[in-house]
């Protein structure tokens, strides 16, 4: 899902993720990476160890459908 977030332009709200993603692989040790989402800017950051730095900051449409079910999901999870 988050793979299919469609890109957006960027806006400026100081960056203050509300929701993230973490993966890590079969040991568990360090974070494959961690994708942080702020739908007010619309951007994501992206760190770990699979993440290339070209794909560290990424910005994404919060009125797109698939934004719009991932932030549904956060929100279930984190009532």
């Amino acid at each position: 899902m988050i793979e299919s977030l469609p890109g957006s332009e960027q806006h400026r709200c100081g960056f203050s993720p509300g929701w993230s993603v973490r993966a890590y692989d079969d040991s568990l040790d360090l974070a494959l990476f961690e994708a942080a989402f702020c739908f007010t800017c619309h951007e994501v950051r992206m760190q770990g160890t699979a993440v290339p730095p070209a794909l560290a900051t990424q910005f994404f449409d919060p009125v797109a459908l698939p934004a719009r079910t991932l932030l549904s999901l956060f929100r279930e999870e984190a009532p």
